[in-house]
């Protein structure tokens, strides 16, 4: 667009149509430069900026010559092309002022003089040569000509109107151009058309050719010019529009106050009006809500915070305030519904029979009473959450359900303020509105897995909800008014309790919910998961039957858990194929039986009893406890050739690892009182180690079985194979007490082993520790290392014999004779004689 306007730079005024300069030869070689979305027409100025190699040494050589070839590239992407790449038609050029800048590159300015048509390639490095034929315009003018022109001048004129881009003085320029040819490329190089269209100009030599294709493209052009003036005038129209039906909606608003008539949004505010009447709600929320159906009547339709009152309003007419559900105080229909639904549980039933009682009791007295706040803690599968749904069902309220495990940010608690765009309650006020009581059975999933990150705490939000003294004035942020969640029964759930905060397990009362026996599981299969499995698989009653010696070999050799939900996936498997098999009309087992659970499940998947099966050296059994319960933890030692170190692997923790070197420590100190050699522990290595070394252990309740599996390597005697043992071990051989001992206890008693070595300190927790468990093990309670020692080896150890000392003869004055010399007779000694 710029061309036209730098005319002047290569002369004074408009250039004329025989002001080509210097006349050039019809076929010369000249240095040829690419173009890259660029071209250049004859007679108008144009400047380029060249940057790549080849193009600036054609640059230099152009420089000395005064003229350059001037081509344009087909493909404006390709930074090194080829003579293929290029067209054959370009213009040959003027060379003018030349300015090389700071970064290599330079800027030149050019005047087209004539077409050229590229004949032969002569050079193509270190820059591009050829050899190109000038290519001679017609002069002939005819009236086809002049009804050309004057009809691509009036196209233009309309182009000039409707483009900004365009100055106005281009069209009176364009209109004092009388040569056809220059008229037409005159205006291609002040339009914004596209390469193609400015090279099918470039390469028709006839003006009438040239004029017809520049008609078509000024043609094409206007189109786009003309739809997007009309789009553009539509959005401002619809601007105007706008904002004249705001400015008189407006008027008919105050038109329609003056004459007692409402339009539309005046009737929705009045029914929110109708509903804060209707809605039973303390005088505090209602005040506010009127206050804001107030702010929402004044506001104008098209207000931001139209949308963000009418949903706070909504919030508050949809929360529940004071709609409650009436309990079912009979304790004899709850302790019913609860022992039809669970077995065993006997704590948790208990505690929640005993709230039933206490609340019938203050209601009759007219006494206020504080829900509790329960915190359910057990391994997975043990029916936490199934046991709150009974809670529910049996205290006749709402049951609602919400997970906190992965929560990382304090808004998905609290909500979020007002003022933040697409803003909502937390997710306790949520669910409370879905409850649509303010008395419901509240479950908190899976608190031990709360996160914290940048964005807050949220078990530092729960501490307000689950305290009895705070919770009945609950601020969400987005309401930013007191809510009551005093009347909610909150229930909470957990894997473990270490990971909680000591401020919100203090919130908390807590009731364990151990792992299950073997007698326990087979009950629970047959009463509850095989009816339920063979009613979810469209299985009808006496289909399909499980007899008690095959669910227990399920749960022995199937299944590895506390609870009993991998049990229920297994009976579940076995339903189904019979449901296919009584689909296909296959004949199918009616009585499922233990050996027929290899066809159904597979090869058993766990050992059941994995203790040795001779009594070993170095080897005890100890015991663990994790979030799925207890299991057996076997401790092996063993003693190399070495320099006294201690070498312990097993994936073993801080605290293990200092057991570990209290054992050795205690094993030294009494060395010779249990018949340990004192100088083996500088001739060798001790190397501890602890099964399953994927596993990471830790804690000290493997003292006692780690000092027992080093005294048996160390005295060589073995350790019984049937017994096994927990506790912690000080410097003096005392054992301590330690946690989870009904876990450790079943975890033993499914193994199949019957001696279980405790601390006596322990003797307490055995009240949770069935007693069928009690009866069939011998408990042996223990308070130091030589009764563990006592128990557990196969035979007493003894200490070391003390070493006699030598006694010294006393010295005499005697001297012993020396005998004589015997003669020299050259004899040799005989047998006989000894001589």
């Amino acid at each position: 667009m710029r061309g036209w306007m730098m005319a002047a730079s290569f002369g004074n005024g408009l250039p004329r149509s025989d002001d080509i300069g210097t006349p050039f030869p019809d076929v010369f070689e000249a240095p040829v430069l690419p173009m890259r979305d660029q071209l250049v027409f004859p007679r108008s100025v144009a400047p380029l900026n060249v940057g790549r190699e080849r193009s600036l040494r054609a640059l230099d050589v152009a420089t000395s010559l005064g003229y350059v070839v001037g081509v344009a590239q087909k493909n404006a992407t390709l930074d090194d092309p080829r003579t293929s790449d290029l067209y054959d038609i370009g213009t040959v050029c003027d060379m003018g002022r030349l300015l090389r800048l700071p970064d290599g590159s330079a800027s030149v300015l050019v005047q087209g003089r004539s077409r050229v048509r590229i004949i032969e390639w002569t050079q193509a490095t270190p820059y591009l040569r050829a050899k190109v034929q000038l290519i001679h315009e017609p002069k002939a003018q005819s009236a086809a000509t002049e009804a050309l022109m004057r009809a691509v001048l009036a196209l233009f004129e309309k182009v000039v109107s409707l483009n900004q881009n365009i100055p106005e003085e281009a069209f009176v320029y364009a209109m004092n151009v009388g040569e056809p040819g220059w008229f037409a490329d005159f205006i291609s190089q002040v339009m914004s058309i596209s390469l193609m269209d400015r090279q099918s100009v470039l390469e028709a030599v006839e003006p009438n050719t040239r004029l017809q294709k520049l008609s078509a493209i000024l043609a094409r052009e206007l189109d786009v010019l003309e739809l997007e003036d009309r789009i553009q005038a539509s959005a401002q129209n619809e601007v105007d529009r706008s904002q004249r039906e705001f400015y008189l909606r407006e008027q008919l608003r105050a038109i329609q106050s003056e004459l007692g008539e409402l339009d539309g949004d005046m009737r929705d505010v009045n029914v929110l009006r109708e509903r804060v009447a209707a809605k039973s709600m303390p005088d505090a929320i209602r005040a506010k809500a009127e206050e804001e159906i107030s702010r929402l009547a004044q506001m104008p339709m098209m207000a931001p915070d139209a949308g963000s009152a009418r949903n706070y309003v909504e919030w508050l007419l949809d929360l529940p305030w004071t709609e409650q559900t009436e309990d079912n105080l009979d304790v004899r229909h709850a302790e019913q519904v609860l022992s039809q639904r669970h077995y065993g549980l006997p704590k948790a039933k208990d505690r929640i029979l005993e709230y039933i009682a206490v609340r019938r009791l203050t209601q009759q007295n007219n006494q206020r009473m504080r829900s509790p706040i329960i915190c359910f803690v057990g391994p997975p599968g043990t029916g936490k959450t199934s046991l709150a749904r009974s809670i529910a069902d049996a205290l006749g309220r709402q049951f609602v359900r919400m997970s906190v495990g992965g929560v990382r940010d304090e808004a998905e608690i609290r909500g979020h303020r007002r003022t933040y765009i697409g803003s909502l309650p937390g997710r306790i006020l949520q669910t409370m509105k879905r409850a649509g009581t303010i008395n419901p059975l509240f479950v908190l999933d899976e608190i031990d897995k709360l996160g914290e990150d940048f964005r807050g705490d949220p078990s530092a939000a729960l501490l307000e909800i689950l305290d009895p003294e705070q919770n009945s004035e609950f601020e969400d942020h987005y309401l930013n008014l007191p809510y009551d969640l005093s009347k909610v029964l909150w229930v909470t759930t957990a894997n473990s309790l270490d990971p909680l905060p000591p401020a919100l397990l203090d919130r908390v009362e807590v009731i364990a919910f151990p792992g299950y026996m073997e007698e326990e599981k087979v009950e629970i299969a047959r009463r509850y998961l095989v009816p339920r499995q063979i009613s979810e698989n469209g299985l009808k009653t006496g289909q399909l039957t499980f007899s008690d010696d095959a669910i227990r070999r399920i749960i022995r050799e199937y299944t590895y858990e506390a609870g009993v939900r991998e049990l229920d996936r297994q009976i579940a498997t076995v339903s189904r194929k019979t449901a296919r098999a009584v689909a296909e009309g296959k004949r199918h087992v009616l009585r499922v039986n233990p050996d027929q659970l290899h066809k159904h499940l597979g090869p058993p998947q766990y050992d059941y009893g994995r203790i040795e099966e001779t009594d070993q050296i170095g080897v005890a059994n100890g015991v663990s406890w994790s979030e799925g319960g207890g299991d057996l933890l076997p401790i092996e030692v063993t003693l190399v050739e070495g320099k006294g170190s201690l070498i312990l692997t097993g994936s073993l923790g801080d605290v293990m690892q200092e057991s570990a070197q209290a054992a050795l420590s205690y094993a030294r100190s009494r060395a010779k009182m249990i018949g340990i050699t004192p100088r083996i522990f500088e001739k060798n290595d001790i190397h501890i180690h602890v099964a399953e070394g994927a596993v990471p252990k830790d804690g000290p309740s493997a003292g006692i079985t780690i000092a027992t599996a080093l005294i048996s390597a160390l005295v060589k005697v073995p350790v019984r194979r049937d017994v096994a043992m927990t506790g912690e071990i000080t410097l003096r051989g005392r054992v301590l007490p330690i946690g989870g001992l009904r876990e450790k206890l079943l975890a033993a008693y499914r193994a199949g082993l019957r001696t279980f070595i405790m601390p006596k300190k322990n003797a307490k927790d055995l009240e949770e520790v069935p007693k069928k468990v009690q009866r069939e093990m011998a408990l042996v309670q223990v308070s130091s290392m030589d009764e563990v020692i006592q128990t557990a080896m196969v035979r007493p150890l003894k200490p070391l014999a003390p070493r006699r000392k030598k006694v010294a003869k006393p010295a005499t004055h005697r001297t012993k004779p020396k005998p004589k010399a015997r003669p020299k007779t050259g004899l040799k000694p005989t047998r006989a004689t000894g001589r």
